[in-house]
């Protein structure tokens, strides 16, 4: 495996991907080519071994599933990944229009998640999402990432803000709106330039879900080409691994399963998100087209297994005190298996070592990650998923700093490390018994 070749792949999915509409538009560009289906959930569908199906909802999640040949209803499991396309940003509001002062226009925009303020300043932006327009049938979702760019977030001058570098906490309600014009465009300009952009009338543009977007493409970097930096690495960076590995993975035993879900950044309570039915739906769906009962479906979620894929905070070079001293992560070190006594991850013993010894089999090394004892962490979409569909699960991630910035840095290995692991995994013949004991084949 060329690991440079995959870190600079990343980079151009990441260029093709500025929000998590588009990161959809890019995951179906890589399968449908390999034969992947997609299919309307409000459609039937017909499933059979060997069958490669693509499901998507509200056009920012998707499941992928690939069906082995040799899969039956009493054999029936599934081996699922699961990530995220979100990333913190602005989202643009319904009146996007600030005017003034003088002929200054601003668009009116509000925090999408936890980002780090301060990043998103004096560098060019963009917009990103979808526009809903009137057509002669209806109303019609139409994808919008114009590739110029159009805005920006002006720092104060020091003269103005002397003590600036002794503490900056920028008010989200006046510091952080865009500036888009200096007084050439008037009132109604956006709306004319998004028609334009699409090559419709003005009054036929009715609503948007747009996100600013970081312009600045993603690369790699150093002496020794050791980094990967660029916006949106978490979770774009678990998303390519994820998907190189199902397009690359043939199980003929079981189901494997890629799963991309929106809105882990503001806690997955949506129709989409992790929390929702999106997934049950999915593969009780696929189970019945199997010609499974109930029952068959619910041994073989017993006998399944979910990777939990949400990038890792790398220990940072300048605080080395804020991280466990024996439970940290490094750059090209490899995934992480992320554990929490809390069970904000999902990781327990049984699929530590599960995973740990996935890794091993395959030749990629395994790091481990947990907060410091005494400092807070975060949370992912793993344990939400689990509770609509119960299964063994682990959380691992790549290793970033920077984590929730506009412009985040990895490791420029790690996701070859990713991809060989998540592949690994998807290729496995796993055989669960309860908690009692997992082969590997």
């Amino acid at each position: 495996m060329d690991q440079q070749a995959v870190a600079h792949d990343l980079c151009a999915f990441i260029r093709t991907s500025p929000s998590q509409f588009q990161v959809v538009q890019s995951i179906r560009a890589r399968l449908e080519p390999a034969g992947f289906v997609c299919v309307a959930e409000q459609d039937p569908w017909t499933v059979a071994p060997g069958s490669a199906l693509i499901i998507c909802r509200n056009a920012s999640s998707v499941v992928a599933v690939r069906v082995g040949d040799e899969v039956t209803p009493e054999s029936l499991r599934f081996q699922l990944v699961a990530c995220h396309p979100d990333s913190p940003s602005f989202k643009l509001k319904a009146q996007p229009e600030i005017a003034g002062p003088g002929g200054y226009r601003r668009l009116d925009v509000e925090p999408y998640g936890g980002m780090i303020d301060y990043s998103w300043f004096d560098r060019p932006l963009s917009l990103a999402g979808r526009v809903l327009v009137r057509t002669a049938c209806g109303i019609e979702s139409r994808l919008y990432a114009p590739d110029r760019d159009l805005c920006v977030i002006p720092s104060m001058a020091v003269h103005l803000q002397r003590d600036v570098n002794q503490g900056f906490a920028p008010n989200r309600a006046r510091d952080l709106m865009p500036l888009w014009s200096a007084g050439a465009l008037g009132e109604g300009g956006f709306v004319a330039m998004v028609a334009a952009d699409l090559g419709v009338e003005v009054e036929d543009v009715l609503s948007w879900d747009l996100y600013l977007a970081n312009r600045v493409p993603a690369c790699v970097w150093g002496a020794a080409d050791e980094f990967v930096s660029g916006p949106k690495l978490d979770d774009l960076q678990c998303v390519h691994a994820a998907l190189c590995a199902f397009g690359a993975a043939r199980n003929e035993r079981a189901v494997t399963v890629f799963a991309c879900l929106d809105n882990e950044e503001v806690g997955s309570g949506t129709k989409q998100g992790a929390l929702s039915t999106l997934l049950s739906d999915a593969l009780e769906r696929l189970a019945t087209q199997l010609g499974a009962t109930r029952e068959q479906y619910l041994r073989a979620l017993a006998r399944s297994f979910l990777v939990s894929a949400d990038n890792a905070q790398a220990v940072h070079p300048a605080h080395d005190e804020l991280y466990d001293a024996h439970n940290r992560c490094v750059l090209n070190g490899g995934p992480v298996i992320k554990e929490a006594a809390s069970q904000k991850y999902t990781t327990d013993a049984v699929s530590r070592a599960v995973f740990a010894e996935i890794c091993a089999r395959a030749d990629v090394p395994c790091q481990t990650y947990a907060n410091r004892s005494d400092l807070r962490g975060g949370s992912t979409l793993g344990n939400l998923s689990n509770m609509q569909v119960s299964v063994h699960a682990v959380d691992i991630g790549l290793p970033q700093l920077a984590m929730h910035s506009a412009w985040e840095t990895a490791g420029a290995l790690d996701s070859a490390w990713g991809l060989a692991a998540l592949r690994a995994f998807y290729e496995a013949d796993l055989r669960i018994y309860g908690a009692e004991r997992v082969e590997l084949g």
